[in-house]
């Protein structure tokens, strides 16, 4: 599938040859997503020639074990069935284990004598991905010792470059996010980092800026001027699973709010870029991240809410309140909700307010984004039985379904004269008749062709950072700032119904 960031002649399908290195490999990320993606990126017949997959693991496995492992993954979880059973042996049959500590200086020199072997059954160097699907904290250390062992350095050879994939959080706060950049920077070039979000695979967030670019009649009114307000949802459905731990340490506004939900708000209200290569395209970003206006303590009460689920029932099954969440402390703080209402400072934006909100154990699983128009006068309906024009709304889904929805006022059949909203959907399984392609595999693929436009750049992080710094410092310095409680299940506390209310006069958008 063509990326729609890339236009002109000059696009290509051909991936150049490369072996990907997991590290983490045992872990659940490889198991559900990366061993699956890599599978559908072969059915479709992308996987680049004398690709070749290593797994780097602290189990004692041997290559007949990670295979096996690799094609049970693929049975399970590959969004594609039935499995292909040509193109499953295969793929499995370039599939190596290199056993070793990520501490450990001589494992990396088994990893690169295995490299060096791949490469002489290959005839020739190929490009090295090195995707970090481990914990945040072990990243350093394995860059270091890449760089150790003279793993990550630019080869002179051309056709070979070494290139890093993390997987979020990019650090704790502006403090830890700069000292992380500042020490991967001492091994690798920022060209070969690729900071990995998912959201920004997924076709619908993709399709956001071909909608907004490709059609002359929204881009004209895509300003103040016509646009009233936005709001921008990331919301879950299911607790905390395996992260209980991590979670309590972060909160929704680091966990969600700072990558997924800030990369979705650049991608509405962006510049048209120059061009659609990487660094034009993340330019812009910087730009609408570094024109959010702060939120300071003084204002923090009447722009952020920050709530904490209690008992309820999501889908009919009855759960657990946070605080008697396993691994929580029942006295914790940590906030499981937060919807806000903020600012962008430039020309394009100036007075419209941008509302996000993130939550766990909120009604269902959905993630949107809803553009609402100005409303328009009513005076010319003033004599009929009209008592509502409510204002023209632009939706995208993200997920679970992705689509793009139009509301419009219409009048429905009748002698009278009424006004009645309806909506013009599209969806993407419906109109194009197949399946998109998981954001994993879309990331991994523009990776093995050094496209880095759907990945975060250093610069984004610290800024994102530094906007959410000025909510979470609020909050650790005035520990008297309400933290709202909500029934599981529910959308989330009143409070965040009124957040919207006090100035456009109605709550959240109905998901």
């Amino acid at each position: 599938m063509q990326n729609p960031f890339r236009v002109g002649s000059t696009f290509t399908l051909s991936v150049p040859p490369c072996v990907m290195i997991i590290f983490g490999s045992t872990g659940d990320l490889t198991k559900r997503k990366l061993m699956p993606a890599l599978y559908n990126i072969a059915v479709d017949g992308l996987l680049p020639a004398n690709f070749s997959l290593v797994a780097f693991g602290r189990r004692t496995w041997n290559h007949d074990i990670l295979r096996n492992e690799v094609s049970n993954s693929v049975r399970e979880f590959s969004r594609r069935q039935p499995i292909d059973e040509n193109i499953l042996s295969e793929f499995v049959s370039h599939s190596y284990y290199c056993q070793g500590e990520f501490d450990n200086l001589d494992s990396y020199e088994r990893l690169r004598e295995l490299l060096d072997s791949i490469d002489r059954q290959t005839g020739h160097a190929v490009n090295r991905i090195f995707y970090l699907a481990t914990l945040p904290e072990h990243f350093e250390m394995i860059i270091n010792n890449l760089g150790a062992v003279g793993l990550s350095e630019k080869a002179q050879d051309p056709r070979r470059e070494s290139r890093i994939i993390i997987e979020k959080p990019f650090g704790h706060d502006l403090v830890s996010a700069r000292e992380l950049n500042r020490n991967m920077l001492k091994v690798l070039d920022e060209q070969q980092i690729y900071r990995i979000d998912h959201y920004l695979g997924k076709e619908t967030v993709q399709n956001l800026l071909v909608f907004r670019f490709a059609n002359g009649i929204f881009e004209p009114i895509w300003n103040h001027k016509y646009i009233d307000h936005v709001e921008i949802s990331v919301c879950e459905s299911l607790g905390l699973g395996s992260r209980a731990a991590y979670f309590d340490k972060s909160g929704i506004v680091r966990d969600i709010i700072q990558n997924h939900l800030l990369q979705l708000l650049c991608l509405v209200a962006l510049e048209p870029p120059v061009t659609f290569a990487a660094n034009a395209v993340r330019d812009e970003k910087v730009k609408v991240l570094r024109s959010l206006r702060k939120i300071d303590a003084e204002n923090i009460s009447s722009s952020v809410i920050r709530g904490q689920y209690t008992k309820g029932y999501v889908a009919g099954e009855e759960v657990v309140g946070y605080l008697n969440e396993e691994k929580i402390d029942s006295r914790s703080r940590t906030e499981t909700y937060a919807a806000m209402e903020v600012f962008i400072d430039n020309w394009r934006w100036a007075g419209v307010p941008f509302y996000l909100r993130a939550g766990k154990r909120l009604a269902k699983r959905i993630t949107e984004i809803t553009i609402s128009f100005r409303q328009v006068p009513h005076k010319l309906f003033a004599t009929e039985d009209v008592r509502e024009v409510r204002p023209n709304t632009l939706s995208f889904q993200i997920q679970p379904d992705e689509g793009i929805s139009l509301s419009i006022n219409s009048k429905p059949p009748g002698s009278r004269v009424r006004v009645q909203p309806v909506k013009m959907d599209f969806s993407y399984g419906t109109s194009f008749g197949t399946e998109a392609p998981e954001a994993y595999e879309r990331l991994i693929l523009d990776c093995m062709r050094g496209d880095a436009t759907l990945f975060t750049r250093n610069d984004e992080i610290e800024e994102a950072w530094d906007f959410i710094d000025s909510i979470v410092n609020c909050w650790a310095q005035n520990p008297e700032i309400s933290l709202c409680n909500y029934e599981a299940g529910s959308w989330g506390p009143t409070e965040g119904e009124d957040l919207l209310k006090k100035r456009i006069g109605y709550g959240w958008r109905r998901l």
